[in-house]
């Protein structure tokens, strides 16, 4: 294993350190216990917005806090959920008087401490509302949650919310636009590559150099089918298709196509995939009304990439819109 760490154990304290002092301006670091908070922490009168989950899908979620997103993140260990003592703080920091949405992927350990912290938070006076992201439509069940998984869909989830929010909506607003997000996004991943965890040394799963992982998750967890390598166009349009016939996609709808990389795919081979994911929807009528392109929700190094596809509307497209200022996005 080679890594640009020092010891596997300090490695998240280490580099959230170092990502709070480059990114003084938008956030300040919590250190007992860990998380990242917005710089001048919660807006008063506005909804807060929580997410967190371990460590290694960098810049989820410390990268997404900032104007118009989140009001706070907390990091666990690497793949590993954020404990209740670290959230239940992050809660109460993030709360200016309207309340805090928690937005949680659907893995079993995030969801238990998640719901732990929430009641701790609640009876520290804390009002708390929490949505379950579940784009994941590779699985129904697997080793790390009960249904699906919440994966790169969760950007989208974070980024429209964080914009009800700024917007002055309050939290039931909030969570009843963030719940709509979580019903019509999707997203389909696949593996060229495991990555490695640190502590542990060795890649997560083992793939042959002439084979490929369909729908895998973001913790290195099994797809649905593992195939001989294909090209790029015949990879994408195996993502797109299950995302675009479970949405129940038809002519004349607009949609967000957001293609994501797994931390170790360069940025070239992530449009390759977008033109092919791009040309198949614009082929069923689909209009392509919004695009995201780039490694937002990683696996460490993991090759490879996801699509997801969220169904626009009015609404959700102005959300998407709306001014946002963090680290890893902002416009």
């Amino acid at each position: 294993m080679k890594k640009l760490i020092n010891d596997p154990e300090n490695v998240v304290a280490e580099s959230v350190e170092g990502f709070g002092w480059a990114h003084d301006d938008i956030v300040e670091i919590r250190t007992d216990p860990l998380f990242v908070l917005r710089k001048g922490g919660a807006v008063q009168g506005q909804v807060g917005l929580v997410s967190g989950g371990g460590a290694g899908h960098e810049p989820l979620h410390a990268g997404f806090v900032g104007e118009g997103m989140l009001t706070a993140a907390v990091p666990g260990a690497v793949f590993t959920s954020p404990t209740p003592d670290q959230i239940q703080p992050a809660l109460a920091a993030a709360d200016g008087g309207r309340g805090v949405l928690a937005i949680v992927k659907n893995y079993t350990g995030d969801v238990l401490n998640f719901e732990t912290a929430v009641e701790l938070a609640e009876d520290e006076g804390t009002s708390v509302r929490t949505v379950v992201v579940t784009d994941d439509v590779a699985v129904e069940d697997s080793l790390y949650t009960a249904g699906r998984r919440g994966v790169a869909g969760t950007l989208a989830v974070e980024k429209i919310a964080g914009a009800s929010a700024a917007r002055g909506d309050d939290l039931d607003t909030v969570t009843a636009i963030a719940e709509r997000v979580c019903s019509q996004v999707r997203s389909m991943g696949v593996a060229l590559a495991a990555p490695t965890v640190p502590h542990v040394g060795r890649p997560s799963f083992d793939l042959a150099d002439d084979e490929v992982e369909i729908g895998i998750g973001i913790h290195g967890e099994p797809g649905r089918h593992r195939i001989p390598a294909a090209s790029a166009d015949d990879i994408a349009q195996m993502l797109l298709d299950p995302v675009v016939d479970d949405l129940g996609l038809g002519s004349g709808e607009s949609v967000l196509l957001f293609v994501n990389g797994m931390g170790g795919t360069p940025q070239s081979e992530l449009y390759v995939v977008y033109r092919q994911a791009r040309r198949l929807l614009e082929g069923r009528g689909v209009t392509v009304a919004r695009s995201l392109v780039g490694s937002y929700v990683t696996s460490l190094e993991m090759q490879g990439a996801s699509v997801t596809v969220l169904r626009l509307d009015d609404e959700l497209t102005q959300l998407w819109d709306a001014p946002v200022r963090t680290a890893a996005l902002h416009w």
